[in-house]
């Protein structure tokens, strides 16, 4: 049930987005390209930050909770991305020589 809501938030998000963003047409629609993608980005990353976790939002110290586990996953994310480039970068990218 809580994911159909959220879906039917997210879909009223991008529709606001795209009706205010109609009364400047053409300056604003990369704009709305930009939210869009946020919006979506939170979306799935939420998703995958929480998956398998019963989280509930009843007070204040259980948002906070929510906020550091979200931004800590992010934060390990983005470290996992540095880790894989930087072994990538280590590698012998020299064809292989047999002589």
């Amino acid at each position: 049930m809580a994911g159909g809501v959220t879906i039917l938030i997210i879909v009223a998000l991008i529709v606001l987005v795209l009706v205010l963003v109609r009364f400047k047409k053409l300056k604003h629609e990369f704009t709305a390209f930009v939210l869009i993608a946020l919006i979506l980005l939170a979306f799935f990353s939420f998703n995958l930050a929480f998956k398998g976790k019963d989280i509930s939002v009843n007070n204040v110290s259980d948002i906070e909770n929510v906020i550091k586990t979200y931004f800590l996953w992010f934060g390990n994310a983005f470290s996992n991305v540095k880790d894989i480039t930087a072994q990538a970068v280590k590698m012998d990218w020299q064809s292989n020589k047999t002589t």
